[in-house]
């Protein structure tokens, strides 16, 4: 339990483990970001499917 304690005081002192979390919170946010797009570009697509596909029955 001390080595532990000992460990997470030197990574709260060193200056590389603020840059780490802050670029791991980017890093979440750029993921969000990304999936959030592949789901509304997914759900457009889908639709556009839909749509050539009722347009292509139609018209047969």
């Amino acid at each position: 339990m001390r080595k532990f304690m000992t460990m997470t005081r030197q990574f709260r002192d060193d200056e590389n483990g603020a840059a780490m979390v802050e670029y791991t919170v980017l890093l979440g946010i750029i993921t969000v970001a990304v999936i959030a797009t592949v789901v509304l570009v997914g759900t457009w697509v889908s639709g556009q499917w839909g749509t050539l596909n009722t347009t292509l029955a139609a018209a047969s």
